[in-house]
């Protein structure tokens, strides 16, 4: 009956355990739809992501078109 009541206890122990170490961490959270925010987002580092070209894929136009004009 020890060792049953012992590892009732560990388990007990191992649960609540990881119950806190959930609880204290900040996370986003999907809410009735809504994301909120983490618990530090204020201490989160601001991506900047800088505008780039509205044709991602002017470089391969380009080539495309020199191949065309080459082959006339």
């Amino acid at each position: 009956m020890g060792k049953v009541n012992q590892r009732i206890w560990q388990i007990a122990l191992c649960c609540l355990g990881a119950a806190v170490v959930a609880g204290s961490t900040g996370c986003q959270v999907d809410v009735g739809g809504q994301t909120l925010p983490s618990a530090y987002y204020m201490e989160d580092d601001v991506q900047f992501f800088p505008a780039g070209p509205e044709f991602k894929l002017s470089r391969e136009a380009a080539a495309m078109a020199a191949d065309r004009a080459e082959a006339r």
